[in-house]
């Protein structure tokens, strides 16, 4: 099992302590989590390029995670390729962060979170009830 997290590298950077605990979850979980902007960073002239990865990594994930406490151009694009795909989008978001209502709408879960530990306890739960048993 594998998710494709969106998330923009300034956001990344914003929220490590988020991005920690999203990645203990997943790891208890048994998934293989992908930070795009970890291994691919975008280049002036070769946004098309850059695009294109974004979206083969996509096609070999089985669901994504939009990180959209702040919304970019970039998780737009992944978010709108994932529906197209038929691919189960999850969004999260700081319960305080203002709402993207289009994204929200788009997306077939919803994680709002306090903190990284709610965070943590809050994608546990759901992989726990959403993914197959072994």
């Amino acid at each position: 099992m594998k998710a494709y997290i969106s998330v923009d590298t300034e956001t990344r950077k914003l929220l490590g302590k988020e991005i920690i605990a999203l990645g203990m979850a997943m790891s208890s979980a048994n998934v293989e989590h992908f930070i795009f902007v970890d291994k691919y960073a975008m280049e002036a002239g070769q946004e098309a390029e850059f695009m294109q990865k974004a979206m083969k990594e996509i096609d070999t994930s089985n669901f994504i995670i939009v990180e959209a406490t702040k919304v970019n151009v970039t998780s737009c694009v992944e978010l709108g390729y994932a529906k197209a795909k038929r691919k189960p989008i999850v969004y999260l978001q700081k319960a305080e962060a203002e709402t993207n209502e289009v994204l929200f709408a788009l997306s077939n879960f919803h994680i709002l979170y306090s903190s990284p530990k709610d965070l943590f306890d809050q994608l546990s739960e759901f992989l726990k009830n959403v993914l197959p048993q072994n």
